[in-house]
């Protein structure tokens, strides 16, 4: 549970990100290998376990299933979670750790999967993470930041290209059960000719290094 107040509510904002700087990317980030036992109209029952493996570089081709096989001596940490459906930003999450082994089993035995490693950085004032997705879902890269109240008046860095907090298609639950890679063309297809687009009921959007902010 929070200790800001709002309970088991999570802020958050996403970003289809590209061209992220190679030197935010941490030599260590997270495994994270997640499956879902429930994943239905934003409302999700998600069993995740991770680690974190120095100078990690997935094989190319490699499925969710057989990254956590590959992996599944070096997890060191296992949730379970609820999760309700996202309203700009803010979406229930109450989270209980497990056991470890517990977990990889869970995962491995059932649920549709979504395997990723996530870089940590510190921007300004925002902590943000850079989510890459292995599988069916590669080479999605999804950048997000957290804070403990509503994610107001943000600034945006450059390999943010569109705000995608509100596209359904893109939680990681939508994502398990229909991979990026099956439609990642359409997608990029549809952003080319709308153009991007970010939230403008959270206050200010500040583009990192635009001078009229």
């Amino acid at each position: 549970m929070s200790d800001t107040g709002y309970g088991d509510f999570e802020f958050e904002r996403r970003f289809w990100a590209g061209d992220v700087p190679a030197d935010l990317l941490d030599a260590s980030p997270a495994l994270i290998v997640q499956s879902y036992v429930l994943a239905d109209a934003g409302f999700a029952i998600r069993v995740r376990v991770q680690a974190t493996v120095e100078g990690l570089v997935l094989e190319p081709g490699l499925d969710e299933l057989a990254i956590l096989d590959r992996y599944a001596d070096q997890m060191d940490f296992c949730a379970i979670t609820v999760k309700g459906p996202m309203n700009e930003g803010t979406r229930y999450e109450a989270e209980r750790e497990l056991d470890v082994s517990v977990g990889i089993e869970l995962v491995r035995r059932g649920g549709a999967r979504v395997a990723k490693t996530r870089h940590s950085v510190w921007l300004g004032d925002d902590g943000w993470v850079v989510d890459t997705f292995a599988g069916g879902n590669a080479p999605l890269m999804i950048a997000e930041v957290e804070r403990g109240g509503p994610v107001t008046d943000l600034t945006i860095p450059d390999f943010c290209v569109t705000e995608v907090t509100s596209d359904p298609r893109f939680s990681n639950d939508a994502l398990a059960g229909t991979p990026y890679g099956t439609w990642s063309a359409a997608y990029e297809a549809e952003l080319a000719t709308r153009g991007p687009r970010f939230l403008e009921s959270l206050g200010h959007n500040h583009r990192a290094g635009d001078p009229s902010d």
